[in-house]
């Protein structure tokens, strides 16, 4: 008979953790050693992993709160109002990162506020506050669309105030370009990545046009080698989309699973969660600097080099639409401004001297 299993969330060593206790049993033991990242505490007499969302479900434990690291830093006037904003984002099946974009940005307006309760603000002082953020903090016009986004949200989807913002004017957003790599500085970039996992995260990337948050969501079963396609499951905007699976890969992938024997996710951490985007930022970061490229762009620049590039190959914009995703022709068609070969072909008159 397999002894009770008992779980405490609990800090260790400054981290998050699960300790596992359990009666002496040599088999279960045998179980617990195969966690990835297990240890063994010898003042607490248990095993124990970290805390990550993945352990908390495979142990049948109730998930993390969102938001609970921030709610202690929020003045007891506005806490009730953050965690009715975090309710109504989830009753509303926002995405996750959609999610902790919004609760980030309305957090720090609370943070500002210390005591005075947010659904006591007027028109004329949310006014004030957004020129505070213009004028003090300096914010970027793309974070400060995504603040006035997120109080916007507050007052109109959680207080039901339709028209709170309508006096309220939006900073005009800048036209900005997507950033292509050269196909020459993408090849040298994937032949400076020795890592076999991050080469082929990267490749992927490049390869089937894939966001960030896509790559670390793939899981195993969402490839079909027999077909030669990927399942995108609910990207941006929460639409599934297939994606065709290089064939150069193929056989580098199937060694890679030898190698790394992912359990859920294609990609999966250290202490086999999922991979983060923080990390796959920075491989990507890690791979511009070993391949001694200047070019400042994100992993995001992989995605719009793939279609760049499609473009430049004559590929019909689209099929390039429905490769990337995208619900409006209007964003793909950004890229008919970077490539432009007809354009490309004039030569300046400096050259002609």
């Amino acid at each position: 008979m397999t002894p009770k299993v008992e779980y405490e969330i609990a800090e260790h060593k400054n981290e998050a953790v699960i300790f596992i206790r359990f009666d002496y049993d040599a088999a279960l033991i045998a179980r617990v050693k195969k966690l990835v990242g297990v240890q063994w505490s010898q003042s607490k007499k248990a095993w124990y992993v970290r805390d990550t969302e993945q352990y908390r479900q495979k142990f049948g434990l109730t998930p993390k709160p969102i938001g609970a690291d921030t709610l202690p830093k929020i003045d007891p006037a506005n806490q009730a109002a953050y965690q009715t904003y975090i309710e109504t984002l989830q009753l509303k099946a926002y995405s996750k990162s959609t999610i902790n974009t919004y609760r980030n940005e309305f957090s720090q307006l609370l943070f500002t506020l210390k005591s005075h309760k947010v659904e006591d603000l007027t028109p004329d002082r949310l006014r004030s506050y957004f020129l505070y953020c213009i004028n003090t903090l300096h914010l970027s016009e793309n974070t400060l669309h995504s603040r006035i986004n997120a109080v916007k949200f507050y007052f109109e989807k959680v207080l039901k105030r339709e028209k709170f913002f309508f006096e309220i004017p939006r900073p005009k957003k800048p036209s900005i370009l997507p950033k292509a790599i050269h196909a020459e500085d993408i090849k040298k970039l994937l032949e400076a990545t020795t890592n076999r996992k991050h080469n082929i995260m990267l490749k992927l990337c490049y390869g089937m046009g894939l966001r960030v948050s896509e790559i670390v969501n793939l899981k195993i079963t969402d490839i079909d080698s027999k077909n030669m396609q990927v399942f995108i499951e609910r990207g941006k905007g929460k639409k599934d989309r297939y994606v065709n699976l290089p064939t150069t890969i193929l056989e580098q992938l199937r060694a890679y699973f030898l190698e790394y024997k992912p359990k859920k996710y294609l990609f999966e951490g250290q202490y086999g969660d999922q991979y983060s985007t923080r990390s796959a930022q920075k491989v990507f970061s890690e791979a511009l600097k070993k391949a001694k490229i200047n070019k400042e762009v994100g992993i995001h620049g992989l995605r719009h080099s793939f279609a760049t590039h499609l473009l430049e190959a004559g590929t019909d914009v689209t099929f390039i639409q429905e490769l990337l995703g995208h619900k409006d022709i209007k964003t793909t068609l950004r890229y008919t401004h970077v490539s432009k070969q007809s354009i490309k072909k004039i030569k300046s008159p400096l050259d002609n001297m």
